[in-house]
């Protein structure tokens, strides 16, 4: 009798082993590595377009061993509190023009008046100096995936700004750039660190006066609705750097890093190829809505910006920034 039970426990437990065996065998089989990434851009903007590919190539090449979970429109910060996560493990993979915390030196390349067009920008970016300056941030825990085109910043108000003096004493927002906030004391202005999603309201409250947009971000904000004249000036280019956390990349399996790296790539070449078109459509529809686009001499404005290269000279190093400048105007 007790041989009987006793046959009949180890079978339960042989079972019950195999069981566990089998479940632990179809979970490791079935892991997966789950990315989040986060940016603060629009659902419906280009750059949510661009890493949704992103996301949909590296699900392809991992065969979904890793999956890239979106956060869009600031829904885990601004771009701020976005890098900082990026650097602390909480989000691994980000996007924005606040780099304070990768490396204040990336900063180099929304110097004013540096890039004539975009097509003078991505010959920069893919140049060897603009792909060392891609390699900053990796002391403090951060890899360089690429960068996306934030674009060239103009500046909007309820008049047309065509002269330096256009924009003495007015409250413009900016972001916390260091580089845009020593350019519009240069120009006169009194610039102001708001959140970009805090914007709308600042300018219809008269918080401020004055944005210096990126022509999509004025778009899709809505923010023509409270400032309703643009003035095309591409004073500033600045990029929206694309950087994962350093210790989560060395975790991947190579396989897995070379498919974040391809897809990053393919993304860049994606999303430069969209931008000509996106600007021209955007520009209509801004037309469409009233706004009123005047183009602006920009002579008076570079002529006095040039105590900012001066300042950034001293704190990065005047070797950088005269390397950055050669590389920018042979392209």
């Amino acid at each position: 009798m007790s041989n009987t039970i006793g046959n009949s426990n180890f079978r339960t437990l042989a079972f019950w082993g195999v069981l566990c065996l089998s479940s632990f065998a179809t979970t490791a089989a079935n892991a997966q590595t789950v990315l989040r990434l986060a940016h603060a851009s629009a659902p419906k903007s280009l750059i949510n377009q661009a890493v949704q590919r992103f996301a949909g190539e590296v699900s392809e090449l991992t065969n979904g061993s890793i999956k890239v979970q979106i956060f869009p429109n600031a829904q885990l910060g601004d771009e701020g509190p976005i890098a900082d996560g990026v650097g602390a493990g909480s989000i691994d993979i980000g996007l924005g023009g606040a780099v304070d915390a990768i490396d204040p030196r990336l900063n180099v390349l929304s110097l004013p008046f540096l890039f004539r067009d975009s097509a003078n920008v991505h010959k920069f970016l893919d140049s060897n100096v603009g792909q060392k300056v891609q390699q900053f941030g990796q002391e403090r825990g951060y890899i360089m995936l690429g960068a996306l085109d934030s674009g060239f910043r103009q500046f909007a108000t309820n008049k047309p700004i065509t002269v330096p003096a256009d924009l003495a004493g007015i409250k413009i927002r900016t972001p916390p750039n260091p580089v845009i906030l020593a350019t519009m004391k240069q120009l006169g202005a009194l610039a102001e660190s708001i959140p970009f999603g805090q914007v709308y309201t600042a300018l219809q409250s008269h918080v401020v006066a004055a944005v210096e947009p990126e022509i999509r971000d004025y778009f899709d904000s809505r923010w023509f609705e409270v400032a309703k004249n643009l003035s095309v000036s591409n004073y500033i280019w600045t990029a929206n750097w694309w950087f994962m956390n350093k210790s989560k990349f060395a975790k991947l399996t190579p396989k897995e890093q070379a498919a974040i790296r391809k897809s990053a790539t393919d993304t860049v070449t994606w999303y430069r190829s969209e931008l000509s078109n996106t600007y021209a459509e955007t520009q209509k529809k801004l037309e469409e809505k009233g706004v009123k686009i005047t183009t602006v001499d920009t002579a008076p404005f570079v002529a006095l910006v040039a105590p900012v290269y001066t300042t950034f000279s001293r704190e990065w190093g005047a070797d950088l920034v005269t390397s950055v400048k050669q590389a920018a105007t042979s392209n």
